[in-house]
């Protein structure tokens, strides 16, 4: 009798589904990280990396598809709509949301550059001002931008704080009612600048009420595509 029931509640659909959407989202994740990680060591970008990113979202429907054919298989009291619902489940662990930003190639160089030091008019890994460092990141990355943080302001086109992407640039007003600082938005709330002499590249937050209430606006520059 306890076998009886073992074997039932293995062949009940809502069990069945649950495995499986459990094995789907954790193949899914291994293989995002294992892209994360690829494109982290090697570098790559453009053509060459969504290329492996498509790669990688076939292997992972058609393998997580396999994996619900054999599981579904093995019980033939599974109805044929728990089947589509299965079908289902895996098409949706393995989609990629349409809205996600591709990542942006500046952000990625000025993450490196966190720990250089402060040189005033800097714009290079010897040191870095604030505009410095957007200039040196987002040239890096093919992206042409302006040398100081005001034409870079001028430049960029506006962005709305709740519309903010990793990239972007926020910037503020420091002393003087001008505009004299600017950062590149990592997300979270979170921004990557060069802060002040004796201070190196550094994340900050616009939650810090140092920084909230001297934000002047935010600006984005198109990448490129390729």
């Amino acid at each position: 009798m306890r076998d009886a029931v073992t074997a039932e509640t293995r062949c009940d659909p809502a069990h069945k589904l649950a495995q499986l959407t459990d094995r789907v989202s954790r193949l899914a994740v291994k293989l995002h990280s294992y892209g994360s990680m690829i494109r982290h060591r090697t570098n790559l970008s453009g053509e060459t990396y969504t290329g492996l990113i498509m790669q990688y979202r076939r292997i992972s429907f058609f393998t997580a598809l396999l994996l619900a054919l054999a599981g579904l298989t093995g019980c033939a009291s599974i109805s044929s709509t728990a089947q589509q619902s299965a079908a289902e489940s895996v098409a949706n662990a393995t989609t990629p949301a349409k809205t996600q930003p591709r990542p942006h190639r500046g952000l990625a160089i000025a993450r490196d550059m966190v720990g250089m030091p402060y040189r005033y008019g800097g714009a290079d890994p010897r040191g870095f001002d604030c505009s410095g460092l957007v200039y040196y990141s987002y040239r890096k990355a093919g992206i042409e931008v302006p040398r100081t943080a005001a034409e870079q302001y001028s430049k960029s086109k506006r962005v709305q704080a709740g519309h903010l992407q990793p990239g972007d640039l926020v910037f503020f007003t420091i002393s003087r009612d001008k505009l004299s600082h600017v950062g590149i938005y990592a997300g979270n709330g979170r921004f990557i600048h060069s802060p002040s002499s004796g201070n190196p590249v550094a994340y900050a937050s616009l939650h810090d009420p140092y920084w909230g209430v001297r934000l002047t606006g935010s600006g984005r520059l198109q990448q490129a595509d390729n």
